[in-house]
């Protein structure tokens, strides 16, 4: 069966004290806790170093049989070399996210694109070919001239899907290139009415026999996990 997972980008948040965390909760009790309220989290550590093996392993005892972390890709590979030449980085970032996948629980592995590379299709499906098939991968462009035809193709292609991302300055089109659905909701408000387009979108995806992972803005306050947590519920429901 297709399901929602819902989350945001991060969990380590003393502050979303006590509207999502109980008050007296311990920070190191902080995943294992997120873990009882959502099933997915997105994590963004990943971006600027690579994970150790009891960090990965700790993630896993700590969270339930089900839950998936969502891995942003290194800095090397999109930012640094972006996309050239990493022949030999992405093997090294993916042996280190390797345990979630033998446990289960790895999610999309996000490839969040600098703003300012341009499209270009032949280096995207040049990097494609590098990646294992099993890997589910999600691509994050910031630049609008990827918002085109060739970019679909290309991912659908190289079975990745298009990250559907939405903030206050740039909207992704809502096109389905993978056989999941992948979004990031970065705006720090969502009305009661966008929400339930959200849950109307997500719902589709479902019918189609897509999963969907949802990732809301992680920031200083609970919003996202709580906008996360009625998501989840509403789409439950139907």
């Amino acid at each position: 069966m297709p399901q929602l997972f819902a989350g945001t980008s991060g969990w380590a948040y003393p502050s979303w004290k006590p509207e999502f965390y109980p008050a007296k909760l311990p920070q190191k009790k902080f995943l294992s806790y997120y873990a009882t309220q959502l099933n997915t989290v997105e994590v963004n550590f990943t971006f600027r170093q690579l994970v150790k093996e009891n960090t990965v392993l700790n993630w896993i005892q700590e969270t339930p049989a089900g839950f998936r972390l969502g891995v942003k890709a290194h800095q090397v590979i999109t930012h640094i070399k972006r996309l050239k030449g990493t022949e030999d980085f992405v093997p090294r970032f993916l042996a280190t996210i390797a345990p979630l996948a033998s446990a289960g629980k790895l999610g999309p592995v996000l490839f969040q694109l600098p703003p300012n590379l341009k499209a270009d299709a032949a280096l995207l499906k040049d990097f494609l070919a590098l990646l294992p098939k099993t890997l589910p991968a999600a691509f994050e462009f910031r630049h609008e001239s990827w918002f085109a035809e060739p970019t679909w193709e290309t991912l659908r292609a190289g079975g990745a899907a298009l990250c559907v991302a939405e903030t206050e300055e740039r909207n992704t089109p809502d096109v389905v290139t993978g056989s999941f659905a992948y979004y990031r909701f970065r705006k720090p408000t969502y009305t009661p009415e966008e929400r339930q387009a959200m849950v109307a979108r997500i719902g589709e995806h479902l019918a189609a026999g897509r999963d969907v992972f949802a990732y809301f803005k992680h920031e200083e306050t609970p919003q996202g996990a709580l906008y996360a947590v009625d998501v989840l519920r509403e789409v439950s429901k139907n």
